[in-house]
């Protein structure tokens, strides 16, 4: 039988500072990984070891790789807006950093993790399987070059590396700054829509589970490296549902707001050219549009995914329903009072 990457191995993980990065790299330690972040300031993690730096930095990335047994690369540019530049700095080259860093260093197993959206040109997605990377139509610059870093990966992992795919999808669960804080921010101030229907089925998938998922494909990657696997918690449900649900979680109330998907694209298309005209102007903005091309096409199609590839391979099962993680990310908010 091929090897598995066992508690012991030295580990490097980039995008530590977001919920799934720290979530995975807090899990690792506590299974006895030896565990290197990269990232620009202190991540707060007990027991990690930490290189300060960026991904346009190859000297930091170089110092993060040395000496790794795996490398799990999760640091993107993540945004609905932006200028495309950015996104292709820190999410196409970046990536080419950290795996020209990877093979310079002699690490032999990179677990990229990447995005269903890097598939989706705008069709509905229903019990799909996870399709090869398609960067000339993915929507959006964050999508665009999600797909081009991870072409480029798999290029490397047909002659340097053991490359393993994984596009987690819809992470969402206590801590989660984007998803979940947007969603129960946006319905709190009556800026949430629902559009259409809202009886577009999508699938997401919660924190836990996904941390349970990624320490699954790292033991395993030496044997299954070569696939691409799109991660979810296999219970699709209405868009309406799942954006009231959470919601209602954060003690905000069902969105009211209706609209028609082709008039929310119209929108999201004239929003997005006056939002780059504005920051063309007077610079980078800290606020997001409130819609977008992507956002629209998000939520008015459906996308959900068949999962027998991915829990075979991975031998893995969410432990959290949707239920349960609605449940408890209301604890959550009410003995924390806030996502975060």
């Amino acid at each position: 039988m091929s090897r598995l990457i066992e508690p012991g191995a030295s580990v490097l993980v980039t995008g530590a500072s977001g919920l799934l990065g720290r979530s995975v790299a807090q899990r690792l330690v506590e299974e006895g990984y030896r565990v290197t972040v990269l990232q620009r300031g202190a991540s707060g993690l007990a027991g990690v070891h930490e290189v300060r730096g960026s991904l346009s930095d190859p000297a930091a990335v170089a110092r993060a790789a040395a000496g790794q047994d795996a490398v799990i690369h999760m640091a993107a540019k993540v945004s609905v807006s932006g200028r495309h530049e950015d996104f292709v700095e820190v999410n196409v080259r970046g990536t080419q950093r950290m795996l020209d860093a990877a093979v310079t260093a002699g690490v032999t197993d990179f677990l990229h993790v990447s995005s269903p959206s890097v598939a989706h040109a705008g069709a509905s997605l229903i019990g799909a399987v996870a399709g090869p990377a398609d960067p000339q139509h993915a929507v959006g610059s964050y999508a665009q070059t999600k797909a081009q870093a991870e072409l480029i990966a798999e290029a490397r992992g047909a002659s340097d590396l053991n490359v393993l795919i994984l596009r987690p999808h819809l992470v969402w669960g206590p801590g989660d700054g984007q998803l979940t804080s947007r969603i129960i921010d946006r319905a709190r101030s009556g800026r949430m829509p629902i559009l259409g229907s809202g009886a577009a089925l999508v699938d997401m998938l919660y924190i836990d589970n996904a941390v349970d998922a990624f320490l699954a494909g790292l033991r395993r990657l030496p044997q299954i490296a070569g696939q691409r696997l799109v991660l979810t918690n296999g219970e699709p449900r209405p868009i309406a549902e799942l954006i009231t649900g959470i919601a209602a979680a954060g003690g905000a109330p069902a969105p009211r707001l209706r609209l028609a998907p082709g008039l929310a694209k119209g929108l999201g298309a004239v929003v997005e050219r006056v939002w780059a005209l504005s920051e063309k102007l007077a610079g980078p903005r800290a606020d997001e549009p409130p819609m977008t091309k992507f956002l629209a096409e998000q939520l008015s199609t459906a996308h959900w995914f068949d999962q027998r590839t991915t829990r075979q391979a991975l031998d893995w099962t969410p432990k959290v329903s949707l239920d349960q993680g609605l449940a408890l990310l209301r604890e959550h908010i009410q003995t924390t009072g806030k996502v975060l």
